[in-house]
């Protein structure tokens, strides 16, 4: 059972973790993390949401834990790309400028675009995740989008 539930969801847990750390090796220890939490507390998983949004909340507690353990050493302006020559990068460019005005927002919009952006979780998911309904999830993500074209629009 938590073979195939570790198939299934490991993937999206650890989109969801590196969306929170920027950093895979990192992301990728808090995924194991994660799913350990899950062997010993699957009793108590009562199915009142999906899979998945438990594996997410065993994650965020995982993470919290984590900053929290390592409060000193971690800080969010750390490893942000440097973009010097856009002709030369492109599109590379573009996806790094993109990553650059998420990261950029504010809590909860930011978490809202990473997990819409690079976990690929529906509205809906991301309302259970983060404790938001479906509709205000749409719309923070709609306004998340707005800036980011704004943005781009006003450098151009």
């Amino acid at each position: 059972m938590i073979e195939e539930i570790y198939e299934m969801y490991s993937r999206k847990v650890f989109l969801f973790l590196l969306s929170k750390t920027d950093n895979e090796h990192l992301a990728e220890e808090l995924t194991q993390e994660t799913f350990f939490q899950a062997v010993q507390s699957i009793d108590r998983f009562k199915g009142n949401s999906s899979v998945l949004t438990w594996l997410c909340g065993i994650a965020k507690n995982v993470w919290v834990k984590y900053l929290r353990k390592h409060q000193e050493i971690l800080s969010m302006e750390d490893d942000i790309p440097e973009i010097e020559d856009k002709k030369e990068i492109n599109v590379l460019w573009e996806q790094k400028e993109i990553l650059q005005l998420i990261h950029d927002m504010n809590e909860p919009m930011r978490e809202v675009m990473y997990l819409r952006l690079v976990s690929n979780l529906s509205f809906s998911e991301i309302g259970e995740i983060i404790g938001r309904t479906e509709n205000w999830t749409r719309v923070t993500f709609f306004r998340g989008k707005q800036k980011i074209v704004k943005e781009i629009l006003k450098d151009e």
